[in-house]
């Protein structure tokens, strides 16, 4: 599921399967039809080419998951104990005009927005202004959003213990906030982070 740890290598095992399944179909009907006709000029030739429509989508959708960058399972264990009743997302990859941000782990929190990218290269910066951007798009302006960089986990954790006593002493129940949300209503910043990201 979207959002959950695990989440990019799952389905990079189904943009592969998928994508072998497609180009196998196309390839299998273009040679049947090679084979009953003895020319390309044939009816399964068409819908040989009109088959390798899905399998070029899934291969751009292949190479989209390849390039993604999962969390470590050290530093997903490390995050898991330190989260307490929060509402944690995991692997999401947001696009924009210019790149993609590799977010490891999101956690929002009344108007808190805690973030960790366990990708060396991120440009953090960039990073805070888009998502703050698409927050204030979504209803939220007043979102304070901070990026964590790879080096800076202890920082995320710590962060993320100031977000859990937060949490406990005002009763909230992100879980719950989230299960109660209905479509057609203004979504939820955690909503919004998953459904701008691939």
């Amino acid at each position: 599921m979207k959002g959950s740890y695990g989440n990019i290598r799952s389905r990079r095992k189904r943009a592969i399967y998928r994508s072998l399944f497609f180009a196998g179909f196309s390839l299998a009907v273009f040679l049947t039809g090679l084979f009953l006709t003895h020319t390309t000029r044939n009816f399964l030739s068409i819908v040989a080419a009109i088959g390798a429509i899905p399998t070029a989508l899934s291969i751009v959708n292949l190479v989209l998951f390849i390039k993604a960058k999962s969390l470590p399972q050290e530093a997903y264990e490390e995050i898991e104990r330190h989260r307490g009743g929060l509402l944690i997302r995991y692997e999401l990859e947001m696009t924009s005009y210019e790149r993609t941000y590799h977010i490891s782990a999101a956690c929002v929190m009344d108007k808190s927005a805690a973030f960790y990218t366990a990708d060396e290269n991120a440009d953090t910066d960039a990073c805070t202004a888009h998502i703050k951007e698409q927050l204030s798009l979504g209803g939220y302006p007043d979102m304070a959003v901070v990026v964590f960089k790879s080096t800076q986990l202890a920082e995320f954790c710590e962060r993320l213990d100031q977000l859990e006593k937060l949490r406990a002493v005002r009763h909230i129940n992100p879980a719950a906030i989230e299960d109660a949300w209905q479509p057609g209503t203004t979504q939820t910043p955690a909503g919004i982070l998953v459904s701008i990201s691939l």
